[in-house]
């Protein structure tokens, strides 16, 4: 079976794959369109199962109760619809939408041979998780005349967006982050990140660090980064963040992430320390606009102290910076 880590709201095709492996018959609604003051984005999934599991969000209220009972109908009847909630006042109120606005949500049952033949169809969902776990982005393409379905690759401007004919949804690969250092930090960074939704992958070349025992489910390399970070495509879905506090195992994936296109650098030290890499790596060539792009001390300033408090400043830091990316 697939792993999925904890936080699935960003897990949605992966986790319907997992259901539909159990035998459970499975729904996927979308968040096609927002309006106001809506709760979750375009784009936004939840998985409903015909026993009335799920998991993800498109709402933060009513809303997902009223999408669960339609879903449960669309898997009997094979039809998809488009869900419209949210008005004003009390009707917003009753819908989860206390603050106004409107929101979309087209329900996809998913197989292609249940009852009206609308449904997504199974294949389909496997090539999409396939490109999503080659970090590929696509743009997924829903007809509504004749329910014809299209994945293709994705191109600049291009967006979640519906109309009368046409819902595309943007498919961007899961972020991603590479930590260097399997140290206590790391113990406590690593569950935050993905309850975020974060795929992450950890890097430290001793062994006794880098153990299945410390670090459950999390994908381990018992290497120097540069034995490792050539072959990950770095890009901008991904950071980077040193916990090691050893030269020989956080500068070859400062190195890395200077050389790539990742939304975030990052690296555990004090001011004095962070002085002395920048002096290193500048004696290695790199510029100091590049070395701009290095976070250190890594982290929030919220005057943090122990392994929990400074990964809480990490992932903030993480969070605000993936969010101000154009």
């Amino acid at each position: 079976m697939t792993h999925i880590p904890p936080s699935s709201f960003d897990r949605i095709p992966e986790l319907a794959l997992d259901w539909i492996a159990k035998g459970r018959a499975v729904a996927i609604a979308t968040v096609a369109y927002t309006w106001g003051s809506a709760p979750r984005p375009t784009g936004s999934q939840m998985l409903i199962a015909d026993s009335g599991e799920i998991e993800g969000s498109v709402s933060g209220g009513c809303v997902e109760g009223a999408v669960v009972l339609e879903a449960q109908e669309a898997l009997r009847d094979g039809r998809c619809r488009v869900l419209e909630f949210g008005v004003s006042g009390e009707d917003a109120f009753s819908a989860g939408l206390a603050c106004g606005g409107e929101i979309k949500v087209l329900v996809e049952p998913v197989g292609e041979d249940i009852g009206a033949g609308q449904g997504l169809p199974l294949a389909m969902l496997r090539d999409l998780v396939a490109a999503r776990a080659a970090r590929q982005t696509v743009s997924y393409h829903l007809q509504f005349d004749g329910w014809r379905r299209a994945l293709r690759p994705a191109h600049g401007g291009d967006e979640t967006s519906l109309s009368e004919e046409l819902f595309a949804h943007l498919h961007a690969p899961p972020l991603r982050l590479i930590i260097a250092g399997a140290v206590h930090v790391a113990q406590a960074l690593i569950p935050m990140a993905q309850i975020v939704g974060y795929d992450v992958t950890l890097i430290d070349p001793r062994g006794a660090f880098a153990t299945a025992d410390r670090f459950p489910g999390v994908t381990l390399y018992e290497d120097y980064p540069d034995e490792v970070l050539a072959d990950l495509s770095l890009d901008r879905r991904t950071a980077i963040v040193t916990l090691a506090h050893d030269p020989k195992i956080d500068d070859p994936a400062l190195e890395a992430g200077l050389n790539a296109p990742v939304f975030y650098i990052g690296s555990l030290g004090s001011r004095r320390t962070q002085g002395q890499r920048l002096d290193r790596l500048a004696a290695r060539g790199f510029s100091p606009e590049q070395l701009r792009r290095i976070h250190g001390p890594v982290g929030l300033d919220i005057g943090s102290v122990g392994p929990a408090e400074i990964a809480v400043s990490i992932m903030a830091e993480l969070v605000a910076r993936q969010r101000a990316q154009p």
